[in-house]
């Protein structure tokens, strides 16, 4: 089993049709340019991935994301992941666990074990489920993101734990630790004209960012969790 996956940065791109599979690799061809080119919420897919299919058991989910109004980290975990994640925490929210993540500690073994007993994972998954949270916290904390979700979250029929799909939100006032990122920027939106002229001046690249740190500038009395701050 082979999937294809349109790559935009959006949700929903499963409902959208934006994810296919084939057991032949003589249609995968097929499969993405079906995928090429379609529109998923104002977004023009230009680019699939193809990834290695998987035996699903059982579907989980997994997110932590910054918590401004609380100034701390929030890990949210679920046994029940899938397309309808988002039905799932308004219709029955108590299946959703929610823990608060203190922004000095992160997310070590104690904290893993806390989230996976809260999201009732049975005991023989618990320290696989862990292992794979504590992986996560590493690319949350790592690439300065403030927001890390995997869905779905699986265990294969062999009993494997897999980060099998994923959406990553940076925060643009880390650009300057993070020059690899650069790549990964969408410019389809972008006068070509602008794009051509930032890739070749460092000092327009610079403006650039000045220019977004000002429009996202925080609140007065606003403490960034991770800096522990006061921005004024």
């Amino acid at each position: 089993m082979v999937v294809v996956k349109a790559q935009v940065k959006t949700g929903g791109r499963g409902k959208a049709g934006g994810v296919r599979s084939s057991r032949a690799p003589r249609l995968l061809p097929r499969a993405a340019e079906a995928i090429l080119g379609m529109d998923i919420k104002g977004h023009t897919v230009k680019t699939v991935m193809i990834a290695q299919g998987a035996k699903i058991a059982q579907e989980y989910y997994f997110s932590i994301l910054l918590d401004r109004a609380n100034r701390t980290y929030l890990a949210m975990c679920s046994k029940e992941g899938g397309m309808d994640i988002e039905t799932l925490a308004v219709e029955r929210p108590e299946a959703l666990a929610r823990v608060a993540v203190d922004p000095n500690v992160g997310i070590d073994a104690a904290k893993a074990a806390e989230i996976v007993d809260a999201a009732g994972f049975d005991e023989a998954d618990k320290a696989a489920i862990a292992n794979v949270i504590r992986k996560l916290w590493d690319v949350y904390n790592g690439e300065d993101a403030t927001l890390v979700e995997v869905n779905p979250l699986v265990k294969t029929e062999d009993g494997q734990i897999v980060a099998l799909d994923g959406k990553v939100s940076i925060d643009g006032n880390s650009d300057f630790r993070h020059p690899e990122h650069e790549q990964y920027v969408d410019h389809s939106k972008t006068d070509p004209l602008e794009v051509l002229a930032i890739e070749r001046n460092p000092q327009l690249r610079q403006a650039r960012r000045q220019r977004r740190d000002h429009r996202q500038r925080r609140r007065p009395g606003h403490v960034h969790p991770r800096r522990r701050r006061v921005c004024r």
